[in-house]
C-alpha cells in the first residue's frame, strides 16, 4: 500500500526583525501612490482604466510575499497599518487644500483638482484593499497550512483571482463616479480590464514573487523556527 506523501509543516518568520518593517513600508507607498495615480481616468482605445493601474498589482506582490514569509497575523497588521496610513494621507491632503494660499500662490485650482478627489479614491481603494487584501492572504496562508512548503505557485495563483477580483469590484463600484464613468458598459469594462490585467501582471511575474520568497526566507534566520 502506497502511504501518502505527507505535506512539510508551514514555516513563518518572526516580525520584530529582519525585512518585515521594509515590506510593510513598500506597501504603504505604493497604496499611497497609487490612490493619486487613480484619480485620473485613463484610456487606452477601448479599453478604460486609471492613473494607478501599473501600480496595484505591485501591492499585491508584496502582500504576497508578507502572507507566505510572516503569517495571516502579520499580513493582517500590515494590511491594517497601510489602511491607517492612507487614510491619515487623505487627511493630509485636505489640510493643504483648504490652508489659505500664499498672495502669489497660483495653483490652488489644479491642487484642487488634483488631490480634491483622492479622499474618494483613498475610500474605494481602502475599502477593496481591505477585502482583497485579507481574502489574499487568507487563501495564500490556508493553502500553506494545508500543504506547507509545496505548490508555492498555486498559492499565488488562487490568492491572487480571489483578492483582485474582490478589490476590483469594490474600488471600482465607488471610482468610477470619481473619474467619470457613467454608463454600465463602462463600467463592466472598468472592472473586467482591473482584474485581468492585475491578475495577468501578478500570474506573469510569480516566478520573480517565488524568488524574492526564497529570497527573504533566506535572509530571515528565524524563518521556520516557529
Amino acid at each position: 500500500m502506497t502511504v501518502p506523501e505527507t505535506a512539510a509543516p508551514a514555516h513563518y518568520a518572526p516580525t520584530g526583525r529582519g525585512l518585515y518593517a521594509i515590506f510593510m513600508s513598500l506597501m504603504a507607498v505604493v497604496l499611497i501612490l497609487s490612490n493619486i495615480g487613480a484619480a485620473k481616468g485613463v484610456e487606452f482605445g477601448p479599453i478604460i482604466t486609471d492613473g494607478g493601474f501599473f501600480l496595484f498589482p505591485l501591492a499585491y506582490i508584496i502582500g504576497d510575499v508578507v502572507s507566505e514569509v510572516y503569517g495571516f497575523r502579520a499580513s493582517r497588521r500590515a494590511i491594517i497599518t497601510t489602511f491607517a496610513l492612507s487614510a491619515f494621507a487623505a487627511l493630509c491632503y485636505w489640510i493643504i487644500i483648504v490652508l489659505p494660499g500664499a498672495s502669489w500662490y497660483d495653483g490652488q485650482e489644479a491642487l484642487e483638482r488634483t488631490l480634491g478627489p483622492v479622499w474618494m479614491i483613498v475610500g474605494a481603494s481602502l475599502l477593496g484593499f481591505l477585502v482583497g487584501q485579507l481574502s489574499n492572504a487568507w487563501v495564500m496562508t490556508r493553502m500553506k497550512r494545508r500543504n506547507g512548503e509545496r505548490l508555492l505557485f498555486g498559492r499565488i495563483a488562487a490568492s491572487t483571482l480571489v483578492g483582485e477580483f474582490l478589490d476590483t469590484l469594490v474600488f471600482c463600484a465607488i471610482a468610477a463616479q470619481v473619474i467619470g464613468i457613467e454608463t454600465m458598459g463602462q463600467f463592466v469594462n472598468y472592472v473586467v480590464v482591473g482584474f485581468v490585467f492585475k491578475s495577468v501582471v501578478e500570474i506573469v511575474f510569480s516566478p520573480v514573487t517565488m524568488w524574492v520568497m526564497a529570497l527573504v526566507k533566506r535572509h530571515e534566520p528565524a524563518y521556520g523556527a516557529r
